[in-house]
């Protein structure tokens, strides 16, 4: 460490670091003295640069230096707010407004926007727009919306998904803020090589990115009579949704989330984790039976569709490697049409299913085919965890004032393994509760599998389930996904069971969750933070393991007979289909 001062004040450096960082990673000076500096462009492990003139500060006797590059020094002085640094910052920024729809009133970022942010702290908040403008059409490009009349330049979106996930299915095309995000190839985001995963939305520091807008439509069903509308929440939302209401990250509210849910009329509201259970139930049986039976191996996962999208665009030789199981939403939303819907005397036809889920994707995945267990599609709307939180505030609900709620049975009991699906190596985890309980004949005490825990992009572990010795794999983040199956095709690699998920950190940092502005980022693991909050609830748990819920035993006693039988499989399992070239 060293010792440098912004504006005035002490402040401990870690050698090597830049200026921009330092004012950020000292807990006690971040929060004690004014060590603020803006940026638009900067978002740690995304993009670690700003060269859009605004990230400056001002060294003595060395003038005005881009923070996010200028290395800090032994006894530098550091001043972040002199006159010729705002005086130049307000140039930048006057510039950007120039190209940019000031209607912030119709925007869903108002309110949490970083261009907002600069804009108070500059004092530059006068006279925004009365109407919006458009210079240039606001594009639907299947399940995401790009609008260039807000969008700022900044390149968050570009590197995200490059630099995470990989595959560069967007590029800046044009220069400086008339540039335009674009698909990198065709003319669509699909034909780009998009999954749909949305990490180009969480990072995206004002409206210009958003996913379509399903909440209309959902409302128009919840108030027609004729229709028996239920909605499911996956595990992860109980660790985010709050966050869209002022609580602190990883703040879990999952019995506020069921009132609130309840609150705007939905007939039922349930929780997905029971089919998270489901899923367990078939995914472990079926690893059970290859590894028996000489199956494929390794054995991928199948419950994200971001992977999947990738598997089928990326990755068609490697298809037989995925488990044949639906995801947890589309098991629930088969169940609910075909077993509910006889238990009740309902026609599936009349009953409407809505998710509520921290991904994008899943709103792809409604189309796929063999999707449609009765007839019809499983789930027919699949909303983000913003959405909901539109939902909420548009129909007037106090979130921070609902008592807690539970959900609606028979589908609302889950377990603690159903729980952690929402965290990176959670379905790895819950499978392995189960696998090693059935392959041992018995129940075992071991129900902690902490080697595949925590946020790293890769983790690897060999663990001894039922007397076998599984070498196993969790990865998160789709270019991290794309390294794992180059050393799995080559050989390089042999594991037994691989976890997949598109978005780094799994679901609780999916596509569809709260965006979180670069500063919260620079000083908060949101994805640790949520995750832990899974791992709470799950320890808090009386059922941990999914074999052990009481309503997955009475499905399959009543309606599904067993684990992995011709009704399961003709319910809760799929196909897959390549759709590109291997990577």
């Amino acid at each position: 460490m060293i010792q440098i001062t912004i504006n005035g004040n002490p402040v401990p450096a870690r050698d090597g670091a830049t200026i921009y960082e330092t004012a950020f990673e000292n807990k006690y000076a971040r929060t004690q003295f004014d060590t603020d500096i803006l940026s638009l462009h900067y978002l740690k492990g995304v993009q670690e640069k700003d060269e859009s003139g605004l990230c400056i500060v001002e060294i003595p006797g060395k003038g005005i230096v881009n923070a996010c590059e200028t290395v800090v020094e032994p006894f530098m002085e550091v001043v972040t707010k002199s006159e010729g640094v705002r005086a130049k910052q307000k140039e930048v920024l006057a510039e950007i407004l120039k190209h940019h729809d000031r209607d912030c009133r119709n925007c869903n970022r108002t309110g949490n926007c970083e261009l907002q942010d600069v804009q108070y702290s500059l004092r530059m908040t006068k006279n925004p727009a009365k109407e919006a403008f458009e210079s240039v059409p606001v594009r639907t490009d299947g399940i995401i919306v790009r609008d260039d009349n807000k969008c700022i330049r900044c390149g968050r979106c570009v590197a995200a998904c490059e630099n995470l996930q990989g595959i560069g299915a967007i590029k800046m095309e044009g220069e400086g803020l008339t540039a335009k995000i674009v698909p990198s190839k065709g003319e669509t985001l699909i034909e780009s090589g998009c999954v749909g995963c949305g990490q180009c939305i969480t990072v995206c520091p004002v409206g210009a990115l958003y996913e379509r807008d399903d909440v209309a439509e959902v409302l128009e069903k919840v108030n027609d009579p004729d229709k028996f509308v239920i909605i499911q929440a996956a595990p992860s939302v109980r660790a985010a949704i709050s966050e869209a209401f002022g609580y602190p990250v990883g703040s879990g509210t999952k019995g506020k989330l069921a009132a609130a849910l309840r609150k705007i009329g939905f007939d039922r509201v349930f929780d997905t984790v029971f089919s998270a259970d489901l899923t367990i139930m078939e995914e472990a049986n079926e690893l059970v039976e290859r590894i028996k039976n000489g199956g494929t191996l390794p054995m991928f996962t199948s419950c994200c569709p971001g992977w999947i999208n990738y598997a089928e665009t990326f990755a068609g030789d490697m298809l037989d490697h995925i488990s044949t199981c639906k995801s947890p939403q589309q098991m629930f939303g088969a169940m609910v049409k075909t077993y509910l819907a006889e238990k009740e005397g309902i026609p599936a036809e009349k009953i409407v299913v809505v998710s509520t889920m921290p991904c994008t994707a899943k709103k792809r995945e409604l189309g796929r085919d063999f999707q449609n267990a009765a007839g019809v599609p499983d789930v027919d709307y699949s909303l983000t965890v913003r959405e909901v939180a539109r939902m909420i505030e548009k129909a007037g609900i106090s979130f921070p004032g609902l008592e807690d709620e539970e959900f609606d049975a028979p589908l609302g009991i889950g377990t603690g393994a159903g729980t952690i699906f929402g965290a990176t190596g959670g379905v790895m985890e819950a499978a392995l509760r189960t696998a090693n309980d059935w392959l041992n004949g018995e129940p075992q005490e071991a129900i902690d599998f902490a080697e595949v825990r925590g946020v790293k992009g890769v983790k690897e572990a060999t663990v001894n389930v039922g007397g076998n010795d599984l070498h196993v794999a969790v990865v998160s983040g789709l270019a991290n996904a794309g390294a794992l199956l180059e050393k799995i095709r080559s050989g390089e690699a042999k594991y037994d069971f691989v976890e997949f998920m598109a978005c780094p950190g799994g679901c609780v940092n999916g596509g569809g969750q709260p965006q979180q502005k670069a500063k919260v980022r620079m000083v908060e693991d949101i994805r640790k933070e949520r995750a832990m909050t899974l791992y709470r609830l799950d320890k808090s748990d009386c059922l941990r393991k999914s074999h052990e819920n009481p309503e997955i035993i009475e499905l399959y006693k009543e309606f599904l007979e067993k684990p992995g039988s011709e009704k399961a499989h003709a319910y809760l399992h799929t196909q897959y289909q390549a759709k590109g070239e291997t990577k």
